[in-house]
């Protein structure tokens, strides 16, 4: 889970929610050898091939792309967004188009990876009417427009009043269609990430001491990961009855015997994504936490075993609650139980489609990747999560990161 959407949650994930900042020190560690290498300029070009050929195919004419996970697939080009329209705009033939400030052009191209044309606009111009100019000299001014699917409104509507006779409407098909599928250099990439994170764990757990605070685990998790290798991007924290409620409380938290600890971290290689939990107690666990520990393990592997190629993704959601019914728990969403969805998608963005969630019916095909982490809330109690990540392989599922077998052996 990425714990960075849930910021305006303010004063509960202050307490719990450790993001990227000043980090422990982690001198008795290195980064973690045979890192591989970042995405290539020529990958780069075949994804926008591919691209191309899903518009031709579902009759979209351009596609609109704001700063984001899907500007940096495409393009390279790391940007933020804001008032200033960057945007990308791939044209169901030939090359790119970009479009910036004009004094940022310089910063824009460190980053771009790919042959575009990059056109500038003045602070007193409109950067859509800049769009479609260059729409109408290609001939797609009046056809279909696809936008990528976190566009902001403002650039949307800009571009329809710029293009009265065009039709603008969801590029999902699109960008979906070639992020979903990882290419085996995303996939080692997600795999080194992963593998930091699993080595921070096990740096970061020995190392919990009573009275410790969200905070000062988070700093050491977050220092072990940067010294691994890995840009850390969250480290929620989640202590005794905290823990029982996914995303955290605001009440203060420490460690004491026989609570629960519950960690939820990950960190990005080259813009590529882990995110692992894991769940222990400090101290001797009681028989009630050990049991609600192995339920919630099994209900994992449930979701692992049933997530087969072919398979409707809706359907591993389904199969773990119909096995955590049978323990008693929900059903469906209800508490004591699971909450959330069994899973996400996850790449460069924590968090992309699709999801392990009921009603999903899109088909399990290699390339694809998802976490698995159908959490166990005992409202008043404690949490038990456990999350791991797979990609599908011809063979059907795979790690990322290899379950605990044992409450007892928590990394």
């Amino acid at each position: 889970m990425d714990r960075r959407l849930f910021l305006s949650a303010g004063a509960a994930l202050a307490a719990t929610a450790v993001l990227p900042g000043p980090t422990a020190a982690a001198a008795d560690l290195a980064k973690l050898p045979n890192a591989p290498p970042p995405i290539t300029p020529q990958e780069r070009a075949a994804r926008i091939d591919k691209a191309q050929r899903l518009m031709r195919a579902q009759g979209i004419s351009a596609l609109l792309v704001e700063p984001g996970a899907s500007l940096i697939y495409f393009t390279g080009v790391h940007w933020g967004r804001s008032e200033r329209l960057t945007a990308a705009v791939i044209p169901v033939e030939g090359e790119i188009l970009v479009v910036t400030p004009f004094f940022e052009e310089p910063s824009v191209r460190e980053s771009l990876a790919v042959g575009a044309e990059v056109r500038t606009w003045q602070e007193h111009e409109d950067p859509l009417a800049l769009v479609a100019g260059w729409l109408r000299e290609r001939k797609l001014a009046a056809g279909v427009i696809g936008v990528e699917e976190t566009v902001r409104y403002f650039a949307v509507d800009g571009l329809q009043r710029n293009l009265p006779d065009a039709t603008l409407r969801s590029g999902a098909g699109v960008v979906r269609g070639c992020r979903m599928i990882k290419s085996p250099a995303e996939i080692a990439l997600m795999q080194h990430a992963a593998d930091i994170t699993v080595a921070a764990y096990r740096h970061t757990v020995p190392r919990i001491e009573r009275g410790m605070t969200p905070r000062d685990i988070g700093a050491i998790m977050n220092g072990a990961t940067k010294a691994l290798g890995g840009e850390p991007e969250f480290a929620l924290i989640l202590l005794g009855e905290a823990s029982a409620y996914p995303h955290g409380s605001g009440k203060p938290q420490a460690v004491r015997d026989g609570e629960v600890v519950l960690m939820d971290c990950g960190c990005t290689v080259e813009g590529y994504q882990s995110d692992i939990s894991r769940t222990l107690v400090f101290g001797e666990p009681t028989k009630r936490q050990r049991m609600v520990w192995d339920q919630m393990r099994r209900g994992q592997q449930i979701a692992f075993e049933t997530a087969q190629l072919g398979v409707e993704a809706g359907r591993v959601d389904d199969a773990v609650r119909r096995y955590y019914e049978s323990l008693g728990y929900g059903p469906d969403y209800r508490l004591p139980g699971t909450s959330h969805r069994t899973g996400h998608g996850i790449g460069l963005d924590g968090h992309e489609p699709v999801n392990f969630v009921r009603g999903e019916t899109t088909r399990l095909a290699p390339g694809m990747c998802f976490s698995d982490e159908p959490g166990i809330y005992i409202p008043g109690e404690f949490g038990i999560r456990l999350e791991d990540c797979i990609h599908m392989t011809p063979q059907g599922p795979k790690w990322f990161s290899v379950p605990p077998d044992s409450i007892d052996r928590p990394v």
